[in-house]
């Protein structure tokens, strides 16, 4: 094995796209917060975006590491049960990432290192401690996700209305789209001995409560036009948005795989909402 080789394993390791993407949403709490005043403060949004990244990464090694006899037989291509990295590299490599990770959070302001050292810690231990417990392990992946828009904000010392509201959005269509995920999985977390929620109450009850989740998100999408923090450009693009997330609920019904794909690209188009209604405030 070449050392070209284990390097291109541990980078998949990664997951490099999913860690891109949540950079990018936590440059996006940054802007929403700041606005093109963002670049005065692109020291500590480079850092935030960095970290963001890293962190990502490193909790997403740790989950191959623990998954790893798992994957041997559900996706054995894994650099882990395909031979390209070994359980000990994979390891040392995730703890690595969580170091600097952690060491880099205590450059930001104080909230901002607070909810970073937060998230470091629940990446950490969130396959062996929560990712088996039925709705637990949904929640606390969904506070990550909506986590990075806060994170980018408070890195650059302003938390607004707007990016609460964004937070509240990506968390509760995040959770949404991860109970839909586990009915699509049904078949298969139950022949691994999985405790998912539509394995606990059933799937009909765990997408009702999704649904619930979805109409939170269409009754709060309105409140930063509401209050005057962002104008009509924010709400034309956010009704669409927020209508195909309640849409993307009620077709999981029926077909889960494409509700979750729907929900999750309604979710990407409510940060874009979010963002050129930002431009043009302070345009």
């Amino acid at each position: 094995m070449s050392n070209a080789e284990r390097i291109s394993g541990l980078l998949e390791l990664t997951r490099p796209g999913n860690a891109i993407v949540a950079g990018v949403l936590t440059f996006t709490g940054a802007f929403v917060a700041q606005g093109t005043e963002v670049v005065a403060y692109s020291e500590s949004v480079t850092l935030a975006v960095a970290i963001t990244i890293l962190a990502t990464a490193a909790g997403m090694v740790l989950n191959d590491y623990f998954d790893r006899d798992l994957d041997r037989i559900n996706d054995p291509e894994r650099p882990i049960p395909r031979g390209t990295v070994s359980p000990r590299i994979a390891l040392i490599f995730s703890i690595v990432l969580f170091i600097v990770a952690g060491g880099l959070a205590f450059t930001l302001p104080v909230v901002a290192t607070t909810i970073a050292l937060v998230n470091l810690f629940l990446l950490a231990v969130y396959t062996e401690f929560f990712k088996g417990l039925p709705g637990v392990g949904n929640a606390v992946v969904a506070f990550l996700g909506g986590s990075t828009f806060l994170f980018g904000a408070v890195a650059v010392d302003q938390l607004t209305v707007p990016v609460t509201v964004l937070f509240l959005i990506a968390a509760l269509s995040t959770l949404a789209r991860e109970i839909i995920k586990d009915v699509e999985d049904i078949a298969g977390d139950r022949e691994e001995g999985l405790n998912t929620l539509p394995i606990a109450i059933g799937e009909q009850r765990a997408l009702s409560i999704a649904m619930v989740l979805l109409t939170a998100v269409v009754l709060t999408s309105p409140l930063p036009y509401v209050i005057g923090a962002l104008g009509k450009s924010y709400l034309l693009l956010a009704a669409p948005a927020v209508s195909m997330m309640f849409y993307a609920g009620y077709r999981s019904f029926t077909d889960p795989t494409a509700g979750q794909s729907l929900l999750k690209k309604g979710t990407y188009l409510t940060a874009i909402a979010f963002i050129v209604g930002r431009i043009t405030v302070v345009v």
